[in-house]
Order: structure tokens, then C-alpha cells, then sequence
């Protein structure tokens, strides 16, 4: 007599056991990249904020948003990815970076403009 549920459900052949592993893998370097990325992105943003801070300018800059945003969705649509979404991730991601530019901006001082090293700064994405 066999014990199992009436919702079991077999166990996966292996070979697509094997397909799945191999396509996670995939998806797992992938992750790792868009991380390593996104840091690299956020480390350039980051001195964005420093050189904004440092000759007073504003921590958004719309404009640059706005052109950003299109092109990101240009790029969606050639690479067959829905162009609403990557619109969200970038707005999520401007929205990071704004946040950290004000950061910056509130925690820099007139006098301490000039005297800020450009090079050793981690940070958000956007611009």
C-alpha cells in the first residue's frame, strides 16, 4: 500500500532535475552580476552627489531623469523586456540615488566643499 497524498506529485525526472539546476545557475550568476552592477553604479552616483554638493547643486535633476527613463525604455523594447517595468526599476533606483544626494548635500558645508576627496565614495544608483 502506498502512503502518499493525493496532491504528490511525482518526482521530477532527472534530466529535468538537471535542466533546472542548470538554468538556476544561470539565473545565480546572473543575480551576482546585476548586484555587482548596480553597486559599480551606485559608487559613480555617489560621486554625482559629492560634485552636486560641492558646487550647490540640486539633488534631482528631471531633465536628465526624464531622458534616462526614455532611453531606458528603448532599450526594454529591444531586448523584449516590458517596458513599464524597467520605467519602475529605474524610477526605484532614482529615487535611491535623489535620496542619497540629499544625504550628501545636508551633511556638506561651504567650507568643506573644496576639501572633499572625489575618489573614495560607495553609493545609490541613478545620477
Amino acid at each position: 500500500m502506498t502512503t502518499s497524498k493525493p496532491n504528490d506529485k511525482p518526482a521530477a525526472d532527472p534530466a529535468v532535475r538537471a535542466e533546472l539546476a542548470r538554468l538556476r545557475d544561470s539565473i545565480d550568476n546572473i543575480d551576482a552580476a546585476v548586484v555587482h552592477m548596480l553597486a559599480e553604479r551606485f559608487k559613480c552616483t555617489q560621486q554625482v552627489g559629492h560634485l552636486k554638493a560641492q558646487h550647490e547643486l540640486p539633488p534631482a535633476d528631471p531633465a536628465r531623469e526624464s531622458r534616462q527613463i526614455e532611453r531606458l525604455r528603448q532599450l526594454a523594447e529591444s531586448a523584449k523586456l516590458d517596458p513599464a517595468f524597467a520605467e519602475k526599476f529605474l524610477n526605484f533606483i532614482i529615487s535611491e540615488v535623489i535620496r542619497h544626494h540629499e544625504q550628501i548635500a545636508a551633511q556638506s558645508s561651504p567650507a568643506d566643499n573644496h576639501s572633499s576627496p572625489a575618489g573614495n565614495h560607495s553609493s545609490p544608483a541613478g545620477d
